[in-house]
């Protein structure tokens, strides 16, 4: 997967930081050699709670397709309640990677042919400082245990460069405890 472009598609509820997340990601693997980075967000009304779905392509050259993804490599999914809203993993390739925000570990999700990621990030988020409902920067910790192709420390600084001296602390420590305590399966 690390010689192509890895295509991570993210599912989330608006105003919980999916496209941040994917923006972090993102900036992160640019710096730390994926020149080709393509993302997009596609989102209905812009509301609170509504589904959003950002779409993010990374490759060490560069990436010709601007299409949305409809075979991703990677899925993270930022709300465990949008399984019951959305097939989220439509689409994804066999032995693909599927990362959820979840108290419930396994038993949150019964498909097959993927590698499950599971982290209570909400729960972490809150014990790291945050306000309940902002996972966005602990998922990140999440991606990074489920798909190490960037060093957590490059993420952990990306976060501290996006959200700056006042809210990176809290932010740092939860994705560097989601990290910690995401079980792989």
């Amino acid at each position: 997967m690390h010689d192509e472009t890895i295509q991570i598609r993210w599912h989330g509820r608006g105003g919980q930081g999916a496209i941040t997340a994917a923006k972090i990601f993102a900036q992160a693997a640019f710096t730390h050699g994926f020149p080709g980075v393509v993302m997009a967000p596609s989102f209905g009304t812009e509301r609170r709670g509504a589904p959003v779905e950002v779409s993010l392509k990374i490759s060490k050259t560069k990436i010709n397709d601007l299409c949305p993804i409809e075979s991703p490599d990677v899925v993270v999914v930022l709300d465990d309640s949008i399984l019951r809203d959305a097939d989220v993993t439509a689409g994804i390739k066999p032995g693909g990677i599927l990362v959820i925000n979840t108290p419930k570990g396994r038993a949150v999700y019964r498909g097959a042919n993927v590698k499950l990621a599971t982290a209570d990030v909400t729960h972490l988020a809150e014990q790291a400082g945050l306000r309940r409902g902002i996972v966005n920067t602990g998922i990140i910790g999440a991606l990074a245990r489920a798909l190490p192709i960037v060093p957590l420390a490059a993420l952990l600084d990306a976060i501290g460069t996006e959200f700056g001296a006042q809210r990176a602390a809290a932010n740092i420590e939860a994705a560097r405890l989601t990290h910690e305590h995401t079980e792989m399966e």
